[in-house]
């Protein structure tokens, strides 16, 4: 009993890492975008500055567990570990995306605004609930809240489509934007991947709960419905 109660202890200090991890990634986005809407210098500077702390959490979590497949019990506990390691790396990367997007934020804050309406915000604001929708369904242990938020990537990725065209076009007929217009489609890029990592993060949380992959498959419905799958149960 004592050695399942250690096991345990250390489980739950993986999944409190993965979040704190997880709390510092979405921090880093939000700054971000903020930094490239308010033209924010510095505060763009201290998000490149500090995706080496989301890059150590990533080395962290792996290291914790690695420490614990040799230690699991259970079929689900081995499930629990292996997708803790896949979303760190899902949270690595949406660090290394808020990286690209302060970096374009500080180039942009130097050179004059365009004369365009680019909704990078309105992108942002879908985005950033993808991602925390999947943390949260994770600690919840709810697959279903995870399967809904898969079908609304689709959304961001035609709203990144939208901005490219309306900022081609702009480049054709403003030339002396281009610089502009070509580092905010790198913004909308990065924020349309941060998207596509918080769907891998809900599809991630599926297979912990109802050990059932549904990658490349479509099914991000609730169970039960034409698009879902009805779950099986948990080892």
């Amino acid at each position: 009993m004592a050695t399942q109660t250690h096991f345990e202890k250390e489980l739950s200090d993986l999944k409190e890492k993965l979040l704190t991890m997880a709390s510092h990634a979405e921090t880093a986005v939000r700054n971000a975008v903020a930094a490239l809407v308010n033209r924010d210098y510095d505060l763009a500077q201290r998000v490149r500055e500090e995706d080496g702390v989301i890059d150590r959490f990533e080395i962290e979590v792996d290291e914790m567990a690695i420490n614990l497949l040799a230690k699991a019990p259970l079929a689900s506990d081995l499930r629990l570990i292996a997708v803790a390691m896949k979303i760190s790396q899902n949270l690595e990367r949406v660090g290394d995306e808020a990286s690209k997007i302060s970096n374009r934020a500080r180039e942009l804050s130097q050179e004059p605004p365009i004369k365009l309406a680019v909704d990078i915000p309105r992108m942002a604001n879908l985005t950033l609930p993808m991602l925390k929708g999947a943390l949260d369904a994770f600690v919840n242990q709810d697959p279903a809240a995870a399967r809904a938020i898969i079908p609304q990537d689709k959304e961001i990725d035609l709203l990144n489509k939208e901005i490219y065209r309306a900022l081609a076009n702009h480049m054709s007929q403003h030339p002396d934007t281009i610089t502009q217009c070509l580092n905010l489609m790198v913004v909308a890029k990065s924020l349309e991947r941060i998207a596509d990592h918080a769907t891998n993060v809900a599809e991630d949380v599926v297979y912990l709960y109802e050990a059932r992959d549904i990658r490349h498959t479509g099914k991000g419905s609730v169970p039960g419905t034409p698009g879902g799958a009805a779950p099986s149960p948990s080892a």
